[in-house]
């Protein structure tokens, strides 16, 4: 990379121009290029800053201070009924799809909405985000939303060889987990098509990461009790429809993956 000062880069160019002034034009169409293209680069960062200010005067104008009551109440604690694990995609917010107020809803959110099985040596932030809302806040449902057109499903269901090497840093290795899923639609509805076989994926994909909850001890024990409720849900945004339904105990959870 270049250390030549911004002064110096002009006095050269213009001692260039000077001896040779049939570069006039040329030089003119590349120092508007590089205006525009500064311009723009400038803007797109203004326009980011100015989109989270608004977004906050937005909140607090709206919300924050026409909400008094609950906002006094949740500085003080925060008492969520449901547990959910939605993906990342920013096309399923799980607040906006199911109206869902603050503090009502403690939600992770990761690609392609997964919970790995119980292992104490990986994967350990999916480990604390379930353990505090169950064993601190106490949450009383657990919700696994699955969606249409997931990328995390389709570059799952993508992977032919489980045993190849890796082409990513982390997404192959956390998109595994859900293998059993891909593995079972691969058999039970190879006539389909790639895409219709990425639905189905989808949501046998939700089905695996129940049976997974399971394999966490303050989980399953708390089912067992009767103290907490288990879903699964698929929303599909191209069709604006919402599927939910409940953990079959008959789900085999898919322990560790090498």
């Amino acid at each position: 990379m270049s250390t030549e000062s911004y002064e110096d880069a002009i006095k050269r160019l213009g001692e260039l121009l000077s001896k040779k002034s049939d570069l006039g034009n040329v030089a003119a169409a590349k120092i508007k290029k590089l205006t525009d293209e500064l311009e723009e680069l400038d803007s797109n960062k203004l326009d980011a800053v100015e989109r989270l200010k608004s977004g906050f005067i937005h909140f607090k104008t709206n919300n924050y201070e026409k909400n008094p009551t609950l906002h006094n109440a949740l500085a003080k604690s925060q008492s969520p009924k449901f547990l959910v694990f939605a993906c990342a995609d920013s096309r399923v917010s799980p607040s906006h799809i199911l109206n869902f107020q603050l503090g009502e809803a403690f939600i992770v959110r990761n690609i392609a909405n997964m919970v790995p099985p119980y292992d104490k040596t990986k994967h350990s932030n999916v480990g604390a985000a379930l353990e505090y809302p169950i064993t601190v806040l106490n949450v009383e449902n657990i919700l696994v939303i699955g969606h249409s057109c997931c990328g995390g499903i389709k570059g799952l269901m993508a992977i032919e060889d489980d045993t190849a090497p890796t082409k990513t840093e982390f997404i192959e290795n956390w998109i595994q987990i859900c293998a059993p899923a891909k593995n079972r639609i691969k058999q039970e509805c190879k006539d389909l098509s790639f895409d219709d076989q990425c639905t189905n994926c989808e949501k046998e994909a939700v089905n695996v990461s129940l049976g997974n909850l399971l394999s966490y001890p303050f989980v399953r024990e708390r089912v067992v009790k009767n103290k907490l409720s288990i879903r699964g849900a698929h929303y599909d945004f191209v069709k604006g429809t919402f599927d939910l339904w409940e953990l079959d105990f008959k789900t085999t959870p898919a322990f560790g993956l090498s």
